[in-house]
């Protein structure tokens, strides 16, 4: 805005009779508004190469804690691995650094799978698991295997059914070990996790291969792994809006997986959210046409937009 000053109308001796004009510029901004918690996570996860895998897990956490400051997280994991790296030489065997690894994170720092309450959700956020020292197989896992990248010992998380593992690549051969106690697997320990039903695929008349399920997980499945389960937690607690929150982070991470936005929209419809239950609901319907279900899907959009 702008306005004109006539403050030296009457001109005094010697002036040129000019008027002043006086730009008065309102340059006042509103700030930008904060990330959200799925922002953030969003801008962690949109690029598989440069993917931090402890600091996108820990993010978790802010959909329940959005004060959190990741920073304190990713400092108190620096200063364990300082601890660690103080104790091996850079040059040091693979298996002398796992099991000095082992030793650190099972017997010096305690960690342990929280067995008295194995589906409480903070189990899940790395920064509790942290203070605890008690977690579940993949958010001790992320853990794990971030002190091994910080010792460089040549490791990765393994998707196990029912039971996610860590193996190590070691000169004599590669050794798979339970995240929950550090205790290392046989061939015989893993094909009894597996159990029979397990070891046949799809009705194959031979077994399975078990390196088939010993494949290294990506840190994006790592993530899915760990949202599921903590969806799957809030959903048998019926906690249905930070069900929704987690459903909202693997749509971000996975916006191609057309059956959680049929699930996301059964969500919302708990939560009375009839609108955004419908776009989800014609989402899924576009992209999975000739889905068992599509029928049933068409009909509970025709019901909703009968009510909105």
């Amino acid at each position: 805005m702008w306005r004109e000053s006539n403050e030296n109308a009457a001109q005094a001796p010697g002036s040129t009779g000019r008027l002043c004009i006086i730009f008065c510029m309102d340059f006042s901004f509103a700030p930008p508004a904060a990330p959200t918690p799925l922002d953030y996570f969003q801008t962690l996860v949109q690029d598989e190469d440069s993917l931090s895998l402890l600091e996108a897990a820990a993010s978790i956490a802010q959909d329940v804690y959005p004060d959190l400051d990741l920073h304190l997280v990713l400092d108190e994991v620096d200063l364990l691995a300082a601890k660690l790296q103080r104790r091996i030489a850079a040059d040091s065997p693979d298996l002398q650094k796992l099991l000095a690894l082992n030793h650190f994170f099972y017997r010096e720092l305690g960690f342990a799978g929280n067995i008295n309450d194995y589906y409480d959700p903070q189990n899940s956020y790395i920064h509790a698991v942290l203070r605890t020292r008690r977690g579940i197989p993949i958010s001790l896992a992320v853990l794990w295997l971030e002190l091994a990248e910080r010792i460089r010992l040549p490791a990765a998380g393994v998707g196990f059914p029912g039971h996610f593992m860590l193996k190590i690549s070691l000169d004599a051969g590669q050794v798979v070990i339970d995240p929950m106690t550090g205790q290392s697997l046989t061939r015989e320990d893993l094909m009894d996790r597996l159990g029979g039903a397990h070891m046949q695929l799809l009705g194959a008349e031979e077994e399975v291969p078990m390196g088939l399920f010993l494949q290294a997980a990506s840190g994006s499945e790592i993530l899915e792994r760990m949202l599921r389960n903590l969806r799957e937690i809030h959903a048998s607690a019926q906690r249905h809006e930070r069900e929704l929150a987690v459903i909202n982070r693997l749509l971000v991470l996975l916006p191609e997986s057309w059956s959680d936005y049929r699930e996301r929209a059964q969500v919302q419809l708990q939560l009375g959210q009839i609108d955004a239950a419908l776009a989800d609901l014609q989402t899924y319907l576009h992209a999975a046409q000739d889905a068992s279900d599509a029928d049933t899907v068409r009909q509970q959009i025709s019901q909703l937009q009968g009510k909105v």
